[in-house]
């Protein structure tokens, strides 16, 4: 049959990438309590094209996506890019995977046990070089620092997200980034609480008043002190509960350049 994708393209214009996205997929990551965990990811495959070829095969993507079926895993990620280049015949190749991580949790008085899920991404790349990213997104609690200052009863709170990413020389667990960010908001979030857990929870968050820059630079601080994260980017988010708006901060690192 004819190969179209193969025709050649007269209008010389490469493109960055082409590909599929929001493919479901089964995955295994690695988990730190139970050596790995099962979870579906929603995958982005593309390649670089070239300005020569009208088209890439999008079917490709998946094939090499299902001889892998049984290995996806930050192991492999870097076989399956290298595969990418050569079934396609690209320079890069580029590889998202972005899945729910679950970690069960205790309450912080009660001690009842429940599941936290926390949206986490694999972002890959691989030209000459392997690039890699491990992004975790937390939802905290935060507290205005103003509103408790001017308040003679109570001050706002809402519901925060704290999206952390970054690059590093050795393993980094998800658990280590969920931790940074729920120990840097004024709570954490906890998926069962019973009323001594709900006390504790609201006490604890007018006790520790944050502002979206107080816990984008007290992440920082700890990313700083890691020596295994050679780069970070920090967002927070704040859903702001008096406001019909959201505050953010953010900041980008690279620990390289120092």
């Amino acid at each position: 049959m004819k190969d179209v994708q193969n025709q050649h393209d007269p209008r010389k214009i490469p493109l960055d990438k082409v590909g599929i996205e929001d493919l479901l997929y089964p995955i295994r990551v690695m988990d730190r309590a139970n050596v790995l965990q099962h979870t579906t990811a929603k995958v982005k495959l593309a390649v670089e094209l070239p300005h020569n070829f009208r088209g890439t095969h999008m079917s490709r993507f998946v094939e090499v996506l299902n001889k892998h079926s049984n290995n996806i895993t930050l192991q492999n990620i870097e076989n399956i890019l290298d595969e990418l280049k050569k079934v396609l015949k690209a320079e890069k190749a580029y590889l998202e995977l972005e899945f729910p991580y679950f970690i069960k949790k205790k309450a912080p008085v009660s001690k009842m046990e429940s599941y936290m899920n926390y949206t986490c991404k694999f972002i890959a790349a691989k030209g000459s070089e392997f690039d890699f990213v491990l992004e975790v997104n937390v939802p905290v609690q935060t507290l205005c620092p103003c509103s408790k200052e001017i308040s003679d009863n109570g001050a706002h709170n809402q519901r925060a997200e704290v999206r952390i990413q970054v690059r590093t020389s050795k393993l980094v667990w998800i658990e280590e980034l969920v931790e940074i960010a729920e120990d840097s908001a004024s709570s954490p979030l906890f998926a069962l609480l019973k009323r001594v857990d709900e006390k504790y929870v609201t006490e604890k968050a007018y006790d520790t008043p944050r502002f979206v820059e107080d816990v984008a630079r007290e992440v920082a601080i700890k990313l700083n002190k890691d020596p295994r994260i050679l780069w970070y980017k920090i967002d927070v988010k704040s859903f702001e509960s008096i406001h019909n708006h959201s505050a953010f901060a953010c900041l980008e690192v690279d620990k390289r350049r120092r």
